[in-house]
């Protein structure tokens, strides 16, 4: 198989994955085939305090998953590994060798890269990642090359191919993460009131929209449907949208569509809508007829699904203040967000968590 119709099926495997996380071991271990490499390890992380707080770390060798090595190493290694916090140095999008990020004496003596990143099979991988406008890190760690001649020019080519579509991978599961949609197809996802959903066909029109992408829509609070096709208000946001679409629908020549983010600004002046594009179905040729070709998510910031804090302190016997910061951070707020929504100071919201942590027997 060519470089380049292996990178159109994992192109199409990845996005029908990122609609059903029980494709992504299939998917990862046609990654892991194409490219030649061992396997990889997909971790999404942020820095707190300069601290790093890790909140996915998926580990997939041909398929299959070893939840075991990612905990080892977070438990006992990633503390004193120094060289991986190095990757934040580096260009964001760059594939950055992990032996360059040790030095001469590191790769002789270091417990973390003779031990750690032995048992995770990548001392000779590669890494690579992003940053997203929320704080979030996005890493995607790929294993040792198969065989031992190391990395060879096409292998390190399509590695760096699929990069950015793992991110979109990514981009897209958050997105149905924060609307409670993991696992939804396409139809149910039309039921979602918590996220707006439209299906367009292999020409950028628009075939299906759920209440929330309707009332944006009506409204021309950002996007605009003209003649049945998608559209943004603004020029500047309108040539990126058709960019955007263009590359996520079918092409005539049979090039693989991929998927791709942007924000979009509003006449109401409120916060930017996200955008999370996908192609979805096979390339088949349909002589005009009107499928599905490409599924766009929309993220409204200000659409938070609303939590009664009284219902909490009843539930849980908190005080009104435990209940009321219990509730923001569920509707998933951060400290800093709840102390300005509150007017609280941020050593009191945490002072607040830690009595609710006690009262209920967590310990966070």
């Amino acid at each position: 198989m060519s470089p380049d119709d292996a990178f159109d099926r994992i192109l199409a495997s990845l996005y029908r994955a990122s609609l059903d996380d029980a494709l992504w071991p299939a998917t990862s271990a046609l990654i892991d085939e194409a490219c030649g490499i061992v396997g990889s390890g997909l971790v999404v992380g942020e820095i707190v305090n300069g601290r790093g707080r890790i909140y996915v770390a998926r580990n997939l060798y041909r398929g299959e998953s070893r939840l075991d090595l990612a905990r080892e190493y977070f438990d006992v290694w990633y503390p004193q590994d120094t060289a991986i916090r190095r990757l934040t140095g580096q260009p964001e999008g760059r594939l950055v060798h992990l032996p360059d990020l040790h030095s001469e004496d590191e790769l002789k003596t270091s417990p973390v890269y003779n031990e750690g990143w032995r048992s995770l099979k990548a001392q000779n991988g590669l890494n690579v990642r992003f940053d997203e406008p929320d704080g979030l890190r996005l890493v995607w760690t790929i294993a040792d090359p198969v065989g031992g001649d190391g990395w060879q020019s096409t292998q390190i080519e399509l590695i760096g191919r699929l990069a950015p579509h793992v991110r979109q991978f990514i981009r897209v599961r958050q997105a149905l993460d924060g609307a409670d949609a993991l696992g939804s197809g396409l139809e149910t996802l039309l039921d979602n009131s918590r996220i707006g959903v439209m299906q367009l066909d292999r020409g950028g029109r628009v075939l299906e929209a759920n209440g929330p992408a309707l009332d944006i829509l009506r409204r021309g609070d950002g996007l605009l449907d003209r003649d049945g096709a998608l559209h943004a208000w603004l020029p500047e946001d309108r040539s990126r949208l058709s960019r955007l679409l263009r590359r996520a629908l079918p092409d005539l020549w049979g090039e693989a569509p991929g998927g791709g983010s942007m924000t979009v600004r509003r006449p109401s002046g409120r916060s930017r809508l996200g955008l999370h594009v996908s192609p979805v179905g096979e390339r088949s040729v349909d002589f005009g007829g009107r499928r599905v070709a490409a599924l766009v998510l929309v993220v409204d910031p200000a659409n938070h699904p609303h939590i009664d804090g009284t219902r909490v302190a009843v539930t849980l016997g908190l005080t009104p203040s435990e209940a009321r910061v219990s509730a923001l951070l569920a509707e998933g707020l951060r400290v800093q967000e709840i102390a300005a929504a509150t007017g609280l100071s941020e050593n009191y919201v945490r002072w607040l968590f830690q009595q609710v942590y006690r009262k209920l027997g967590m310990s966070g």
